[in-house]
């Protein structure tokens, strides 16, 4: 979208002179910043989706009562705002009732309100309710990446598969059923969860309608790689049956953030058997964030054909995601492991998953306020480097139901 000549002399009137900025901050210049970089490249994204969205409103929802001035504004609340109002879906996304249409749009969410797998505290169950719900606060346009989803990609919630509590086998194959129909669909599937034990189903899900191979990165405070806990496929064993999976290698595997007092021996001692990619908190700082990446795509890019995304909000320091079935401290700070997620996302990615949501030990929201984020952080690198889609090759086995 070209901007108006208002618009351009209105933008334009608020940069000073280089000059004039060096006479008084000699070592500062800030059209050399990030921050009026995005300023200036916000004015370059359409708004034909925003507009069409207020239309839609009006249309579905009767216009306004006549003391409103504001004659965008409807009687019943439809779309983004106000923020406050309306049906939660996800970033309040369009609802798709009939799932056979999920692949009109790039990129699907999924709830998976599953907590058998919880060895310890439940209530993931409930973490698709919670993080749909907060976010509404969000808004489509992020000004660092100078990026809107709304503008950019087509999103959808296309509700929650139907689990079946107390019965672990039968769920998983509820989720696999459900995941494996988006990725056919040539959606991208995006879970909430939901316990961890979910990571099985869900890469058994892509990995199904593939011949293709597939590599994980996995963040987490837990190694959640043991052969069963209690004698069940619980959430700390997804990754030893998602790595039994003919063409996903536990050499792809990569696992950042392990550590602490939480790390059952039994998923060590099966790491170190698999030979799988283990960086601690400690190793991250070491290396820094961009090496982190790095290295963990390196990995698990390595002789295959896509990569899964795994988000365990535990990952990060608990004094930041107290709504959490295993909190430990000591994790990533938030801007941390944002940082990396968007990384390791942006050659783009055949699914991803945010898992350990807890509302019921959750604080002001927050910790389902950080799920949301991860997740439009994962969609937003990947529209931002024209990734979004890129998974689509790989699905050579499409099933049908």
């Amino acid at each position: 979208m070209i901007p108006s000549p208002a618009r351009r002399s209105r933008v334009a009137g608020l940069a000073p002179s280089r000059e004039r900025q060096r006479r008084h901050h000699p070592d500062f210049s800030k059209m050399d910043t990030q921050g009026w970089k995005a300023l200036d490249k916000e004015q370059y994204l359409p708004e034909t989706q925003w507009r069409k969205e207020q239309q839609w409103a009006l249309d579905m929802g009767l216009p306004g009562a006549d003391s409103i001035t504001d004659k965008s504004i409807p009687t019943f609340a439809r779309g983004e705002l106000p923020h406050f109002a309306g049906i939660n879906t996800f970033m309040k996304a369009p609802y798709v009732e009939n799932v056979r249409d999920v692949g009109k749009y790039d990129a699907a969410v999924l709830g998976i309100p599953f907590d058998s797998g919880t060895t310890y505290r439940p209530g993931t169950r409930f973490g698709p309710q919670g993080v749909r719900r907060i976010s509404a606060l969000y808004t489509p346009y992020n000004y660092e990446m100078g990026i809107d989803l709304r503008e950019q990609m087509t999103l959808c919630d296309a509700g929650d598969v139907f689990t079946i509590p107390a019965n672990l086998e039968k769920s998983f194959d509820q989720i696999t059923r459900g995941v494996s129909h988006v990725a056919s669909s040539g959606a991208l599937p995006v879970m909430i969860g939901g316990d961890h034990s979910i990571g099985f189903p869900c890469v058994r899900g892509i990995a199904e309608c593939t011949s293709k191979k597939i590599g994980i990165i996995h963040f987490d405070r837990h190694i959640d790689i043991q052969e069963k806990d209690l004698d069940e496929r619980m959430h700390t064993t997804p990754w030893f049956w998602a790595t039994n999976l003919p063409n996903v290698s536990p050499k792809n595997l990569v696992q950042l953030g392990i550590g602490g007092w939480q790390v059952p021996r039994y998923g060590v001692a099966e790491g170190r058997r698999r030979e799988t990619n283990v960086l601690t908190i400690e190793d991250i700082e070491k290396f820094g964030l961009e090496k982190t990446a790095e290295i963990a795509l390196d990995l698990a890019w390595e002789g295959t054909d896509a990569v899964y995304i795994s988000f365990d909000v535990d990952s990060i320091d608990c004094g930041f995601v107290p709504g959490t079935g295993w909190p430990e401290p000591g994790g990533f700070l938030p801007r941390e492991a944002l940082k990396i997620l968007g990384l390791v996302c942006a050659p783009g990615i055949c699914g991803f998953e945010v898992v350990e949501v807890s509302p019921p030990y959750d604080t002001s929201d927050i910790t389902a306020l950080f799920g949301t984020r991860v997740i439009v952080e994962a969609l937003g690198s990947m529209v931002a480097h024209g990734t979004l889609g890129k998974h689509k090759s790989i699905i050579d086995k499409p099933v049908s139901f």
